[in-house]
């Protein structure tokens, strides 16, 4: 889920020369953004998403919390493990 601090949530930008875009003064300060700060860029499927990293980080980890990749991963190479040793 997406939070936004203004009331729309909505910023228009435009794509400038040379690809540049100019994230507005208000957002900029609001995020704590200053000369030099990386940005990612994610492509997902319902469109593009602009993001500090520290902000990816922390979407990851919410995404992943609860999850047990670890076990899922031993399941299945113990399932990949059986099946070679049945063959």
């Amino acid at each position: 889920m997406w939070y936004c601090f203004n009331v729309s949530g909505t910023h228009t930008v435009v794509v400038g020369d040379r690809g540049r875009l100019v994230v507005p003064a208000e957002v900029r300060e609001r995020a704590g953004l200053v000369e030099g700060t990386t940005l990612v860029l994610l492509e997902t499927p319902s469109g593009i998403v602009l993001m500090t990293r520290a902000q990816l980080r922390d979407r990851v980890r919410d995404e992943l919390s609860g999850l047990d990749l670890v076990g899922e991963l031993l399941a299945e190479r113990r399932a990949v493990a059986a099946n070679e040793d049945a063959a």
